[in-house]
């Protein structure tokens, strides 16, 4: 076990780019997914007719496929979808954020969902019942109670999603894994240091997302 040679400054610039790339994909699929994700399990929960039992279908073939293979699928089965003429190639980066995107999206409308579900019915009965309208009863009333309640799963599954991104390596995508998968591969002896380091590293962003998540429950109890 070297870990002088580990820690080189070289090895420890490599492992900071690739953590530069994990964080910048977990975060554009974060914020689409959420954004996504809320729209889905909004519409799913309004019951719009057709529209929800498609989007049922489209969720729960996603929530039961592996992440690699939507990685697979989005890396190197879509560009050879040829339609009237048009082909969709992505970068590697791209590939793996509408990948996770989706995977996550579908994760987070069933999360958004279920905390709408649970906002008690005589609550929006009684808002229907006092002119509101479903639109207003949703945004005024279930809406700010339902999110609340959300901040918890939430949260888990966004640090499962910043976990998920190194299942790009796969696809070589130049993320934190990638990279330590390359020092070890110069020297076997980097081999315990490095997995060490690296999961030192993905202990304090997921931890630090934890206690953010404590925090946001504490002040909207």
């Amino acid at each position: 076990m070297d870990f002088a040679g580990a820690y080189s400054a070289d090895n420890l610039r490599f492992l900071m780019e690739g953590l530069k790339m994990t964080l910048y994909i977990a975060f554009w699929a974060i914020l689409l997914s959420f954004v996504i994700g809320c729209i889905i399990g909004v519409i799913r929960y309004m019951q719009v007719p057709v529209v929800s039992q498609i989007l049922a279908v489209i969720v729960e073939v996603l929530r039961n496929l592996p992440l690699l293979l939507i990685i697979f699928f989005v890396q190197f089965a879509i560009p050879q979808i040829n339609v009237f003429g048009l082909q969709f190639k992505f970068t590697v980066p791209a590939g793996a954020i509408i990948a996770l995107t989706l995977f996550e999206a579908a994760m987070i409308s069933e999360v958004v969902r279920a905390g709408l579900k649970s906002i008690p019915k005589g609550q929006v009965e009684a808002a229907r019942s006092s002119g509101l309208g479903s639109i207003q009863t949703l945004w005024h009333i279930v809406l700010p109670q339902g999110l609340r309640r959300m901040v918890p799963p939430l949260v888990s599954q966004f640090i499962s999603l910043l976990k998920d991104t190194s299942l790009a390596v796969i696809v070589a995508l130049a993320e934190l894994m990638h990279n330590a998968q390359i020092i070890i591969g110069q020297s076997p002896n980097y081999s315990i240091p490095i997995l060490l380091l690296v999961a030192m590293i993905y202990f304090v962003v997921n931890y630090t997302l934890s206690l953010i998540s404590r925090r946001l429950e504490t002040r909207t109890a």
